[in-house]
């Protein structure tokens, strides 16, 4: 569909909490509007933005799905999010691109983990968001409550601008409050209302929360409230424009209802996304940066230069690699060239796309506001933004944050491993929460996510996609190992051999660093007991055992080496003896200096419910977790604690048993503790019987 004006584009982020019908609203808004022959239910696998193979099998949303839909001459560009915390890296990208946050509520539900989370990044990003409760057909629901909780809770006004028709399963349709009209819709129909009067039995309700709206709106300018005043009510026309106007600068939160899986206010939906949502152009400015890191704003406009930002990669075995965008000033036409402003390199773009979930038709244009994708672009990736060269900027991104579970993974094949490289490359260019590599000293491979499930559903895409079978186990953790008291150390390495021989001696004193250091070198000889070509050797025969380990394998950290003494031969003295006596005078002052074993510590935030706390605290306790404090977010507690890493390794699974996965929790580095003695010695114990079992 080509629009040629940006005020006939509407660019909104479906979000939520997992199962409140986001997908289902989107396929619901495609029925109606006849891009599709029927409604492409979850279950059935036939939704238009569920269309990986893993969403498909699951039953859920795991990426953002693009589509679009045509209604009353607009086009309106839909980002279907997943609900689940662990793909919220999706949710906020979508949210990014777009301009209004559409926040779906299962009215059966309420505020939930990721309803709350959402609507704090909202605020966040400073975006327009409109709430629509969904699932008024379920029994024991009430439209009016869920309003009251979403005020509560988020401490906002919640202004219905829609009065629901029936409840539970007479729920059949819902009276508009901005132009004063019915519609009811047939059960399972194709969300077309038909226009009725208004029930009778209704009547005093509409027009209690006309008036109310009416109200909510003339406060929110001083002109308003003029006519107001002046007329005792707002026109239709001034009630659009403040509604809109209200909207946009987040002084009103309007409301609308549904059932989407029944058909049942779709277009009335569809029609206040059209009448009340802002248009790209409603938006004056767009954050973003210089290339060199300050802040600048671009203007949105058709007559600026262009600007775009890419949100999503899709990796299709099929269609190849395909990068969404929303063009955010000027227009961008097929077969032009443009500037990648992180990589500062060109890239030529082919045939540009409009995108209905994984279909795509060819557009010869995009213009400022609208949502497209362009296939094959070399350079390009989620969070780029693509401009003129002579004005490069940097459009404002999102903050990915650093995943909070790691598994090892290896092939089950071997000489599998650089296919599973390959292949996670492109997964992780699709899926910003992802993360891959070899760790460094455990020299395991690490595939890390924002929980299990998410590494899950890598691995079998691994399979599904890339035919590459891997087996998932826990990582190794990153022991460290240090000293407790100063200590001397005496290294003598003499070896004859018939001819020149190897002859280094050396002294040290060993004593712990306090300031967070690993290793610090001090050269403390005064004249020439070691010539001073040697010392550097000494050095680093110390480093070399210290990486080695003393009692478990792990890196010898926190501590300072003074060089004190030694002796050489004329002959028989080289860099090569100084390194060996250098390593065991390392090993001669460890045996004195109390080695001991230090574990990573994380700082854990966990968000729940209050009713779980006590079951949570419970655990973290049986785990060697340290409570930290707790405080209030909306109507969750967060509990911020210090756990060992070594306890956390299965906390995903354990958190959602809990919770029945209603908790979430982040985690990063907190720094290194000691090991308690009863653990030090089984962890020595199976590094000794792992080293054996390797030799």
């Amino acid at each position: 569909m080509q629009v040629d004006s940006p005020d006939k584009i509407r660019n909104l982020t479906l979000a939520g909490h997992a199962d409140t019908g986001k997908t289902t609203l989107a396929s619901a808004s495609l029925y109606s509007s006849d891009v599709e022959n029927r409604l492409g239910k979850v279950e059935d696998g036939h939704a238009t933005t569920d269309y990986d193979e893993q969403e498909i099998e699951r039953g859920y949303s795991i990426g953002l799905g693009p589509c679009f839909v045509p209604w009353k001459k607009h086009k309106i560009n839909v980002v279907d999010t997943p609900g689940s915390g662990i793909f919220g890296v999706e949710a906020r990208a979508g949210a990014r691109a777009t301009d209004c946050m559409v926040l779906v509520v299962n009215a059966s539900s309420g505020i939930e983990v990721t309803t709350e989370r959402l609507w704090r990044y909202s605020e966040e990003i400073e975006q327009p968001v409109v709430l629509h409760i969904n699932k008024l057909d379920r029994e024991n629901t009430e439209f009016s409550e869920v309003v009251g909780k979403l005020t509560a809770g988020f401490d906002v006004s919640m202004v219905p601008i829609q009065v629901p028709i029936g409840s539970g399963a007479d729920f059949r349709g819902v009276v508009d409050l901005v132009h004063e009209k019915a519609y009811e819709f047939d059960h399972d129909g194709d969300g077309k209302g038909k226009q009725v009067d208004i029930p009778a039995d209704l009547a005093d309700a509409v027009e209690t929360a006309r008036t109310e709206l009416i109200e909510a709106v003339a406060e929110t300018s001083e002109e308003l409230m003029e006519a107001f005043f002046e007329e005792g009510t707002l026109n239709e026309i001034q009630l659009i424009a403040g509604l809109r106007r209200a909207i946009l600068g987040r002084q009103i939160f309007v409301v609308t209802a549904g059932s989407a899986l029944h058909g049942i206010g779709t277009s009335t939906w569809l029609d206040a996304v059209v009448d009340l949502l802002p248009s790209p152009i409603d938006r004056d400015i767009f954050p973003a940066t210089t290339i060199g890191g300050d802040d600048a704003e671009v203007k949105v406009g058709d007559d600026e230069p262009f600007s775009a930002l890419v949100f999503k990669t899709l990796n299709d075995p099929f269609s190849g690699k395909i990068n969404l965008f929303r063009v955010v000033s000027g227009t961008l036409s097929s077969d032009s060239q443009v500037w990648n402003s992180r990589e500062e390199q060109g890239e030529k773009i082919g045939q540009l796309l409009h995108l209905q979930g994984k279909k795509s038709s060819p557009t010869p244009q995009l213009i400022t506001g609208d949502i497209g994708g362009v296939a094959k672009l070399k350079h390009t990736r989620s969070g780029d933004t693509l401009c003129v060269q002579d004005r490069p900027v940097r459009l404002g991104w999102i903050e990915i944050r650093p995943p909070a579970i790691s598994y090892a993974v290896e092939p089950k094949s071997k000489g599998d491993e650089e296919k599973i490289s390959d292949a996670l490359h492109r997964m992780m260019e699709e899926d910003l929460g992802l993360a891959a590599g070899r760790d460094e000293e455990t020299h395991e491979f690490l595939l890390s996510g924002s929980g299990d499930l998410h590494v899950d559903i890598a691995i079998a895409r691994l399979k599904s996609r890339f035919k590459v079978e891997v087996i998932k186990h826990p990582p190794k953790v990153p022991y460290r190992e240090t000293v407790r008291r100063a200590a001397e150390g005496h290294g003598r390495h003499k070896k004859q051999t018939g001819g020149r021989g190897q002859f280094a001696d050396c002294k040290i004193t060993i004593e712990p660093l306090r300031d967070g250091s690993e290793f610090e070198f001090v050269d403390e000889i005064f004249g020439g007991a070691i010539p001073q070509g040697f010392r550097p050797a000494v050095e680093k025969g110390i480093q070399e055992a210290r990486r080695r380990g003393y009692l478990s394998g792990h890196p010898v950290v926190g501590f300072r080496v003074r060089l004190q003494d030694g002796q050489y031969h004329d002959v028989d003295s080289s860099e090569m003896a100084f390194k060996v006596a250098g390593s065991l005078a390392f090993k001669d002052a460890m045996a004195k200096a109390g080695a001991t074993l230090l574990e990573p510590v994380m700082s854990v935030e966990i968000t729940t419910p209050e009713e779980f706390m006590g079951d949570i605290m419970g655990d973290l306790s049986q785990h060697r977790g340290k409570p930290q404090g707790m405080e209030t977010l909306g109507d969750n507690q967060v509990i911020k604690a210090t756990v060992p890493m070594a306890e956390m390794l299965d906390y995903a699974p354990r958190l959602r048993s809990i919770t029945q996965g209603r908790a979430r929790f982040t985690m990063d580095m907190h720094g290194y503790e000691e090991v308690p003695k009863n653990l030090q010695l089984k962890i020595i114990e199976a590094a000794k019987k792992e080293e054996e079992e390797e030799h």
